[in-house]
């Protein structure tokens, strides 16, 4: 049994950074007992989390980062288990190291979720959906007002940057639109039959993004892919095409697409990830008709979760137990 994983005298304290819903706790608590001692916020404050964390075996991360100062209070702190995979942009990796602490993601239970919201968001883009359902509420019957605008996905072209798991499974259900797709990812190579399967070809980025009707982001958020949407890129996209990120905030410019959008350049946006989160509401963004914005929630369903939690807490179990755990990030 290795020392990081040794057992302590009592239950091994787990503290899970978010704050959230009593209904998501206890999904959490089910999974932890009786092993471990689940500790979870009353409060959306930090108080309350540099109060726990000094006192935690392991951390749950979830969107609330793990900051330095955080992990410097978490004397006892052996061991870092992701929610999703995101891992780079909500825990402070060189704190982590010093720390001495082993970090783990999880990439199940994201990709269903994410595909599904993929499709959501461009529905909702070509058919001005937002708009729509406010101008009703306000009894204003668009009956007819809104048909230039709105658009079928059925023939639609779909450029894909990134074709791993979620890229592939969004793939799967677009095709069931009857629409066919070009994608680029240096890291992916499908084969024949899967293109087949995915009616999707590989071609270089510029090539996909000048074709694509629907532009859609799966891929991560690195030094590399940081304003991989920019100006000059969102220039190459036709007029009548929309972006669709449910990927990560930082790989879209998201002045540029402002601007992009409000001179007519491209026809809308589909958003669930921001550069900063939340975003300012004072974002031009915001008042936009031909942008759908949804505050990070493609995983965020129940069923996802509980498929998370499965596999957060059985890697949980696994390492105070000494056993291998599954999905580390080696720092």
């Amino acid at each position: 049994m290795s020392e990081a994983a040794a057992p302590s005298a009592q239950r091994p304290k787990v503290l899970y950074l978010s704050h959230g819903p009593d209904a998501l706790y206890e999904v959490m608590r089910q999974r932890a007992a009786p092993a471990l001692d689940l500790m979870t916020l009353k409060e959306d404050c930090d108080s309350e989390r540099l109060s726990l964390i000094g006192r935690a075996d392991a951390v749950i991360v979830a969107a609330y980062p793990l900051t330095g100062p955080m992990i410097e209070r978490a004397a006892e702190l052996r061991f870092v288990h992701h929610q999703g995979v995101g891992y780079q942009d909500t825990i402070d990796l060189d704190a982590l190291t010093k720390r001495g602490a082993r970090l783990a993601i999880t990439p199940t239970g994201t990709t269903t979720g994410v595909a599904e919201h993929t499709v959501l968001l461009a529905l909702a883009v070509l058919r001005r959906l937002p708009f729509a359902d406010a101008e009703l509420r306000q009894g204003r019957f668009h009956v007819n007002a809104l048909r230039p605008q709105s658009r079928e996905l059925a023939g639609k072209t779909i450029g894909y940057i990134g074709m791993g798991r979620i890229g592939q499974e969004a793939a799967r259900r677009f095709r069931a639109f009857d629409t066919k797709g070009l994608y680029h990812d240096p890291a992916v190579t499908l084969t024949a039959a899967e293109e087949d399967r995915l009616a999707v070809t590989a071609a270089p980025l510029k090539e996909v993004i000048e074709a694509a009707d629907i532009l859609t982001l799966h891929i991560p958020s690195t030094p590399a892919t940081r304003h991989l949407i920019n100006t000059a890129r969102l220039a190459l996209m036709k007029p009548t095409a929309i972006l669709i990120n449910t990927a990560r905030g930082p790989v879209v410019d998201e002045v540029a697409l402002a601007e992009a959008l409000a001179r007519g350049q491209i026809a809308g946006a589909g958003l669930d990830v921001f550069e900063t989160e939340p975003p300012d509401p004072s974002s031009p963004l915001m008042a936009m008709h031909n942008t759908v914005l949804t505050p990070h929630i493609s995983a965020g369903t129940l069923d996802a979760f509980a498929t998370k939690m499965d596999a957060v807490f059985a890697n949980l179990h696994r390492f105070f137990k000494g056993e291998p755990i599954e999905n580390e990030i080696h720092l």
